[in-house]
């Protein structure tokens, strides 16, 4: 009697663990995905106005500032603020240390990265526009590197609220500041300074939110943990800073061997395929941290990460097939006659959302395994891979060959990372997808029928898009409940995690 009493009460405890766990994870994911979503979607309306105000030759030389500006901020970060976000997780006591000997290492690198953005200004591009708004890049890698360490510092603390409206906040300055000078005086030197207020207004924004923490900021430096940082970062920093050399290398090369308005074709489309690239980044850092702490109980770890994998493919399903489809029509719609030249590249792009999703999960994961040194090939193979492809394809065929040389190297290389994943932990994803193929063929017949028939592209993707959900929810997909925060007795029957 007594040892069912002990099961008992020992059964209640891991379920109110269990209800906690996702409890934290609906939180987490809540608040990061209204901060990027609505972050994101006023940033992105100031791009598309600023693709339409500047002209494609405007545009691209604006566009090419900014990619190298964000190569700059991922590289400063070298994989330290994930770093950050696991060893909080994993050790609280020793949280200030980590923070404070984090927070000196950015501010000297990018204390170099601005010297070098200014010294290099007329030396790493051969467009004369790009060129004058390089200094200007500088301000901008400096306040998002600090910025991103105190979103990284408050995520570890699992008070992602504060990151949620940071990201809405200084969106929310860069979109109001943007509209501000496009409307009065449009041109690049000027939308750029737009993003300069932006980000300093973010990164003062986080700094009083975090208050409480700056004095430990300032005083915990501890500089035994300098090279250990360093040494446990940067191979996921590298991982971190091959998929952004994977989105901006393009717009250099094609910059390099090609003319400014390519640069602005392609960037068009690409700032779209962007956008929904941060899908998979909010899903996987809702589940990190709780993913790190479960690393060491292989029992625990599977079946959450299939639960993210699985919500992850179903959310990638329709967006990468719509893209394909509606390609020429969602460009037309949001740029302009003046960008059609972009649909091709656009087209192919929109397939990587199916590779890049996926990846962005596992690539966590591996790293929440510590195991990132595992994906040191992966970074070299994407690394080489993508410029050796770049440089044999743009010549040939332009934009389009810079796509089809991203999206050939993504396949590759992920496919390495999967395999990489698959000896770490042995889940299986397959069985959980039938329901989404089923309703992702009958959403592309649909949608496809319907642009063929001339309907209007709103209304198509609005009768796409409810036919893929409603077959999902009348198939009782638990991918979909569990996306909906429905409980699995609701589902009554279907499948669970």
């Amino acid at each position: 009697m007594i040892e069912n009493t002990a099961q008992a009460e020992a059964a209640a405890q891991e379920n109110r663990e269990e209800r906690e766990v996702h409890r934290k994870i609906k939180k987490n994911a809540a608040w990061l995905f209204t901060g990027q979503l609505f972050g994101r979607a006023l940033r992105t309306a100031v791009l598309i106005y600023a693709a339409r105000a500047l002209g494609v030759s405007g545009w691209g030389a604006a566009s090419y500032a900014l990619s190298i500006a964000t190569f700059f901020t991922v590289f400063s970060d070298f994989g330290i603020n994930a770093l950050i976000t696991r060893e909080v997780s994993r050790k609280p006591e020793e949280k200030d240390a980590y923070i404070s000997t984090a927070f000196f290492i950015k501010l000297a690198a990018v204390s170099a990265l601005a010297i070098i953005s200014v010294y290099l200004s007329g030396k790493i591009t051969n467009i004369a526009e790009a060129a004058r708004l390089m200094p200007i890049v500088a301000f901008i890698v400096a306040f998002d590197t600090l910025r991103d360490l105190g979103a990284a510092v408050a995520r570890a603390l699992d008070r992602m609220k504060i990151e949620g409206i940071n990201n809405i906040a200084t969106n929310a300055v860069i979109a109001g500041a943007g509209f501000f000078v496009l409307f009065r005086n449009p041109g690049s030197e000027s939308f750029m300074w737009s993003y300069v207020l932006g980000t300093g207004a973010g990164l003062m924004f986080i700094a009083i939110s975090l208050r409480a923490y700056i004095g430990r900021v300032l005083s915990g430096f501890r500089l035994s943990l300098v090279k250990k940082i360093i040494s446990a970062a940067w191979p996921f920093g590298l991982v971190a800073l091959m998929g952004i050399i994977m989105i901006n290398t393009d717009i250099i090369i094609i910059g390099w061997i090609r003319s400014v308005e390519e640069v602005g074709l392609y960037s068009a489309g690409q700032k779209i395929i962007q956008l929904l690239y941060i899908i998979p980044t909010i899903i996987a850092t809702a589940f990190f941290p709780t993913l790190s702490r479960a690393a060491a109980h292989e029992t625990k770890f599977r079946p959450l990460f299939e639960q993210a994998l699985s919500v992850i493919f179903m959310i990638a399903a329709p967006l990468a097939l719509g893209g394909m489809i509606l390609s020429r029509q969602i460009i037309e719609l949001v740029y302009g006659a003046e960008y059609l030249a972009a649909a091709p590249s656009f087209f192919v792009l929109s397939a990587t959302i199916l590779i890049v999703f996926p990846a962005v999960l596992i690539a966590n994961a591996i790293f929440a395994h510590d195991q990132q040194k595992k994906l040191l090939l992966y970074v070299l193979l994407g690394l080489i891979g993508n410029v050796a492809l770049d440089l044999v394809l743009i010549p040939i065929w332009g934009i389009t060959g810079s796509a089809i040389a991203t999206f050939i190297n993504e396949l590759f290389i992920n496919a390495y990372s999967w395999s990489k994943m698959k000896k770490i932990n042995h889940f299986r994803i397959l069985p959980r997808l039938g329901k989404i193929v089923m309703a992702s063929a009958a959403m592309s017949a649909t949608c496809f029928l319907l642009a063929r028939l001339g309907i209007p592209l709103l209304v198509n993707i609005l009768i796409a898009g409810l036919l893929y959900f409603g077959i999902l929810y009348a198939a009782k997909d638990a991918s979909l409940f569990k996306f909906l925060g429905i409980q699995k007795k609701i589902i009554g029957g279907g499948d669970g995690f």
